[in-house]
């Protein structure tokens, strides 16, 4: 056991060398040829290379290989307020731009329905694109809205990214509150198409569901987000302490 630590943790030393010495946007050796040079297998290669990965330094792309992304600034923010990405970017003179988009036109499944408090088969309205930071994938946002909450004029001539920075510039439906659900899944195949990912790869991903004042939810959200470009955090009361 100890032998394969300090194999896995020279691994480690010697593929943080290698990123750091190489300019961003090189492309890394293929795996074989990689785990030959560094004298490892490949098992052991890509279980240390996903730790590169998940930390946003390196980036597998879809039938091109695997890319040295290097450090990149990061969005750190707290969950205790509801806030766009670009809201948040902008706090750290971030530049973040939409990537390609899409609005569709669809019916709602059982799923949807059940969560919007609509019928199956009603008419909702989605809208998916990416976000992109210095040019690359940084997320890939997806909102399911009923139809008639937002203008299709407005969407088609306002929206730059955020739906809820469009919702809130235009004071309709009036927002209440989100309630959110924070977990790590595998990419899936069209959001690793949009992201320009492997197929798998582990992604944050934040679920939520918008509701106005009255209590009637606006807005189903799947925000799936590259590790590395994010840091979410949230400031917890101790129970049992007079506050």
């Amino acid at each position: 056991m100890t032998e394969e630590l300090s194999i896995y943790q020279r691994l480690q030393n010697e593929l943080s060398q290698l990123i750091e010495s190489s300019p961003k946007g090189t492309k890394l050796p293929s795996e074989p040829d990689l785990a030959e040079a560094l004298n490892v297998s490949r098992a052991t290669l890509r279980e240390a290379m996903r730790t590169f990965e998940s930390q946003g330094l390196l980036r597998r792309r879809q039938g091109l290989g695997t890319f040295v992304v290097g450090p990149t600034q990061v969005i750190e923010t707290g969950l205790e307020v509801l806030e766009s990405i670009e809201t948040q970017a902008e706090k750290i003179g971030l530049n973040v731009t939409m990537g390609h988009s899409e609005i569709n036109h669809i019916q709602a499944d059982e799923k949807q329905a059940e969560k919007l408090d609509l019928n199956v088969g009603d008419s909702l309205v989605e809208i998916r694109r990416v976000i992109l930071t210095e040019n690359a994938p940084a997320a890939y946002l997806i909102d399911i809205l009923p139809e008639g909450i937002l203008d299709p004029q407005v969407i088609s001539q306002q929206f730059t990214g955020s739906v809820l920075d469009l919702m809130l510039q235009n004071g309709k439906p009036n927002l209440s509150v989100s309630k959110t659900e924070i977990s790590a899944v595998h990419a899936h195949a069209d959001v690793a198409k949009a992201l320009d990912i492997q197929r798998g790869d582990t992604l944050l991903l934040l679920f939520g569901l918008l509701f106005d004042i009255d209590g009637h939810p606006v807005d189903l959200s799947y925000s799936y987000f590259l590790p590395g470009y994010f840091r979410l955090h949230i400031i917890r009361k101790i129970g049992g302490i007079n506050q």
